[in-house]
């Protein structure tokens, strides 16, 4: 039996608790974290199990595997503790990791496991394999409505308005690393991509803010001396935060079966 606590219990975190408490062989949650934590007492006296709301930095005392679905300003506040602790350490704030590499290093000292779920995107299991032999380039093109880009830092720093946009407009095109500082909420597939691949200095992002697009809209495109391929998947946004894509936490609570199931497909 693993213990699972969740850090952040927003629109994913809730999610993935409700169905952890409705019955995943092998898993039982222990624990959540908030912001607003009598919110999130609220929302976990609805639970047929209820567990305890306590501090980001005490989740890795509690549990084995913590899942940070966070604000990206509090990441290093449930990463560090589940990395020190030698804990495994499920991000969805991926794009964090290509901001802070002494987790990275850290990880490997403390035996920690960090398992980011595939989230939004496909094809990261094909990546992979192709980064086993060489992979000559990794694009990858996002399209979300302009209410999903809100509040980028990147925007407030150059000046860019979306407001009344009538026409898609690319808004940014560059590394993956460049990408995570300046859209810290928004492109985790791509440095989820990146670490699957050839890194985040060498995949490409482009990002466009596109009025016509009613779903966030992630087209990789992957030269490699073994394949040439292409996926698009376009993700129904989440209600609660349009964002993230209503799959993200589908694949968190098939990442989280997965560490415990009898048999799992895929790479």
């Amino acid at each position: 039996m693993l213990r699972v606590a969740i850090g952040g219990f927003g629109a994913i975190g809730r999610r993935v608790a409700q169905a952890i408490d409705a019955g995943v062989t092998g898993l039982e949650l222990v624990a959540v974290s908030a912001r607003d934590e009598a919110r999130a007492r609220e929302r976990v006296a609805e639970l047929r199990r209820p567990v305890p709301v306590v501090a980001l930095g005490d989740l890795a005392d509690m549990a084995d595997v913590i899942v940070e679905c966070a604000p990206a300003a509090v990441f290093r506040q449930v990463a560090e503790p589940a990395i020190e602790a030698g804990r495994i350490f499920m991000p969805l704030g991926v794009g964090q990791l290509l901001l802070y590499d002494d987790l990275l290093d850290r990880a490997a000292v403390t035996g920690a496991r960090i398992v980011p779920p595939t989230g939004a995107l496909l094809a990261l299991d094909a990546v992979r394999a192709a980064a086993e032999g060489t992979i000559e380039s990794v694009t990858m093109v996002t399209r979300k409505p302009p209410g999903g880009l809100a509040g980028a830092p990147y925007l407030e720093a150059n000046g860019i308005v979306l407001d009344g946009l009538g026409e898609p407009a690319m808004i940014f095109d560059g590394s993956a690393r460049d990408g995570a500082k300046g859209f810290p909420a928004n492109v985790n597939v791509a440095a989820a991509l990146s670490l699957a691949g050839v890194g985040p200095d060498r995949t490409r992002l482009q990002i466009w803010a596109d009025p016509t697009v009613d779903r966030n809209i992630h087209t990789i495109r992957v030269e490699a001396d073994s394949a040439r391929f292409e996926m698009r998947i376009e993700n129904v946004p989440s209600i609660e935060n349009p964002r993230t894509g209503r799959i993200t936490a589908l694949s968190t609570i098939a990442a989280l079966r997965g560490l415990v199931a009898t048999l799992k497909v895929g790479s």
